[in-house]
């Protein structure tokens, strides 16, 4: 898979425009700020089934990708497990990207 995505995601947090934490992001959700959920392939199972079903609830697009560490390393950061993309253009890109 091409990993131009990560920087994508990179260029996005340095743009303020995605989200980090689960009580943060599940949140975005809840107020539809959030337009696209990627989340970590190494996720707990709790974490991942409250995520999973709040983007199926609120039908955001949610992809399961790469480790925690590799999604930190992305945004600068130690292991993240989920980041939420909050801009439309970043999410329809990344999108793109990951399809």
């Amino acid at each position: 898979m091409n990993k131009d995505y990560l920087n994508l995601i990179g260029l996005a947090y340095r743009a303020r425009k995605c989200s980090l934490g689960e009580k943060v992001i599940v949140k975005d959700i809840q107020e539809r700020n959030a337009k696209l959920v990627i989340l970590a392939n190494d996720t707990g199972f709790q974490t991942r089934k409250k995520i999973t079903d709040k983007c199926n609830s609120y039908n955001i697009p949610l992809y399961i990708l790469d480790d925690r560490e590799t999604l930190g390393n992305a945004v600068g950061k130690t292991e993240r497990v989920a980041i939420a993309i909050l801009d439309d253009g970043f999410a329809t890109k990344l999108m793109t990207l990951l399809e």
